[in-house]
C-alpha cells in the first residue's frame, strides 16, 4: 500500500499548490509519462544550479543531477510528503553532491573553475541577479563580483557552503534547510553566520584594498 500524503507540511503558496503538488506526486506514483517531464521541466535548472554550486563542475553537475531524478523516480512511492516536494528534491540532491565530491576527493584533483554559466542547466546566479537598469561599468563590476563570490564559495567548507548556498541563493527558509539537510534549527542558524563569515573572509582576501560586499547582516533572527 502506499504512504499516505502527509499535511504537516503544506508549501509556502496555501492549498492550491499543496494540492497541485499532491496530485503530482500521485502522478509519479501511477508511472504517468507527462507527471515525469512536468517535474524535470520544473526543477531541472534550479536543481543543476544547485548540484553546480556544491561540486563546482559542469560535467559533474549534470551527471549529478541525472542521478537524482532516477533516484526521485525509483524512491518516489518512499515519499510521505512529510516536507514539499522541493525540499524533498534539494535533501537527494545535496546528498548525491556531497557523494560525488568525495569521490572526486579520493580519485582526482580539480581545478576551480571561475566560469558559473551552466548551458546546460538554467541561468548563472550572476544571470539571476543581473540588474538590466545598470550602466555597462556598473555590469561589469556586478558580475565581477558575481564570479568572485562564485570562486569564493569553493574555498569554504562544504558544510557551510550548503547551508548559504542553500539560504542566499535559493532562499529556502531555516525550517526548510533543517529538512534538506536533516540537522537542527540550530546548527542551521550557526553555519550560516559562520558560513557568511567564511565568505566574507575569502571575499576580502580576493579584493584585497577594496571592501568586501555587505552580502548578509551579521545576527540570524
Amino acid at each position: 500500500m502506499d504512504a499516505p500524503f502527509g499535511t504537516c507540511d503544506v508549501p509556502a503558496g496555501g492549498e492550491a499548490l499543496f494540492h497541485q503538488e499532491r496530485a503530482l506526486v500521485e502522478a509519479l506514483r501511477n508511472g504517468e509519462e507527462a507527471a515525469y517531464e512536468l517535474l524535470i521541466s520544473r526543477y531541472q535548472a534550479p536543481i543543476y544550479n544547485l548540484v553546480y554550486r556544491l561540486v563546482n563542475d559542469p560535467a559533474d553537475a549534470s551527471d549529478v543531477t541525472q542521478e537524482v531524478f532516477l533516484k526521485v523516480f525509483r524512491s518516489i512511492r518512499d515519499f510521505r510528503g512529510q516536507s514539499s516536494l522541493k525540499t524533498w528534491l534539494y535533501r537527494i540532491a545535496v546528498n548525491e553532491a556531497h557523494n560525488q565530491r568525495r569521490w572526486c576527493t579520493r580519485h582526482r584533483k580539480k581545478e576551480v573553475g571561475l566560469d558559473a554559466s551552466s548551458e546546460e542547466g538554467g541561468r548563472s546566479y550572476q544571470e539571476r541577479l543581473s540588474d538590466p537598469g545598470r550602466s555597462p561599468y556598473e555590469e561589469a563590476w556586478n558580475e565581477e563580483k558575481h564570479a568572485m563570490i562564485e570562486q569564493a564559495l569553493q574555498t569554504i567548507n562544504p558544510a557551510f557552503r550548503a547551508v548559504v548556498v542553500l539560504r542566499d541563493i535559493e532562499d529556502l527558509s531555516y525550517e526548510e534547510i533543517s529538512s534538506v539537510l536533516q540537522v537542527s534549527l540550530g546548527t542551521v542558524k550557526s553555519r550560516i553566520l559562520r558560513g557568511r563569515e567564511a565568505l566574507r573572509k575569502a571575499l576580502a582576501e580576493r579584493l584585497e584594498h577594496d571592501a568586501a560586499p555587505d552580502l548578509a547582516p551579521q545576527t540570524v533572527e
